[in-house]
């Protein structure tokens, strides 16, 4: 038989180890490439689609449309560029 001090340990671990991966994307600062000098921060349109869909951010971009797609909190985002699209200011 296994001690109780035994079992709250390894129950103490168990738990550690479900909490740690439980950071989402929107608590990791900056966790991408690197950055230059220039910025857009101008607000994205952000499409919500029902639960089981993925959801998609778009700006324009010097003159260039950018897309991301994504899916709840998960870490990966597809993203895509329409240059020169002419509904986006140069």
């Amino acid at each position: 038989m296994i001690n109780r001090n035994a079992k709250l340990a390894a129950l103490a671990v168990a738990a550690v180890l479900a909490l740690a991966g439980c950071g989402g994307k929107a608590t990791e600062p900056f966790n991408d490439a690197p950055r230059s000098g220039v910025e857009n921060n101008t607000k994205a349109d952000i499409v919500t689609f029902p639960d089981g869909f993925s959801n998609y951010a778009t700006k324009c971009d010097h003159g260039n449309r950018l897309y991301s797609a994504f899916h709840g909190d998960n870490p990966y985002a597809a993203g895509f560029v329409v240059p020169n699209d002419p509904t986006c200011p140069k």
